[in-house]
């Protein structure tokens, strides 16, 4: 599959041929929706905790005695029923995590990238290169790249804290509220999904197309 390659004023330059093996591979919505659901669940804390009865405090004595005061019988007064008692089928702390094989989270990347460049959502641009990071500047360029009112997800080839160049882009996409930038090599179905466009620089089409080809 080929497509256009522009550049930050929104032109096209160029055209390059996406790997049929990431952006043609076979669709499977079973495989991408195993994949969110694991990065959803292994997201959460789990750190919800309640107290059952035998962990609040007081109710150590009987509240009366068994027989003669015409009220219903009681053993304490921290039983789920009173008001400061503990709680019955309440949440413990617990782990969320799920498994999934490599093949199988890489294999719904590729669905999800198919899908993409299925309905021309890859943008692919020759170089992401900023003079200084200007939110302004970056807005304009998405703007031009993308169109008004899509959200974007901006592909890095390299991590900020490794390269002056990815960190200026990131700084300048940062105030974006319809774009996030990641770094190639953290693909995600979540973020894949959650943006109606990817762009991406040339040199992180290759580092796409070297772990997942």
């Amino acid at each position: 599959m080929k497509v256009d390659v522009y550049n930050m004023e929104g032109q096209k330059v160029s055209e390059v041929e996406l790997p049929a093996a990431v952006f043609e591979a076979p669709v499977r919505p079973d495989l991408m929706h195993q994949a969110y659901v694991r990065q959803m669940a292994n997201a959460r804390l789990g750190t919800h905790s309640t107290k059952g009865r035998g962990e609040v405090s007081g109710g150590g004595r009987k509240p009366w005695r068994q027989k003669g005061t015409g009220r219903a019988r009681q053993g304490s007064i921290r039983a789920p029923h009173w008001v400061g008692g503990g709680k019955v089928h309440t949440p413990k702390p617990r782990k969320y995590t799920q498994d999934m094989p490599k093949k199988m989270r890489r294999a719904a990347l590729r669905s999800a990238l198919s899908v993409k460049a299925a309905e021309a959502g890859i943008v692919v641009v020759d170089d992401l290169a900023l003079e200084a990071p200007k939110t302004k500047v970056m807005d304009a360029a998405l703007r031009s790249l993308v169109g008004e009112g899509v959200s974007a997800l901006v592909l890095l080839p390299e991590s900020p804290k490794a390269s002056e160049k990815s960190d200026i882009a990131a700084r300048a996409t940062a105030n974006l509220p319809y774009a996030k930038t990641l770094v190639a090599n953290y693909l995600n179905i979540r973020d894949l999904l959650g943006y109606d466009k990817v762009v991406m620089p040339l040199a992180a089409l290759d580092v796409i197309a070297a772990f997942l080809g």
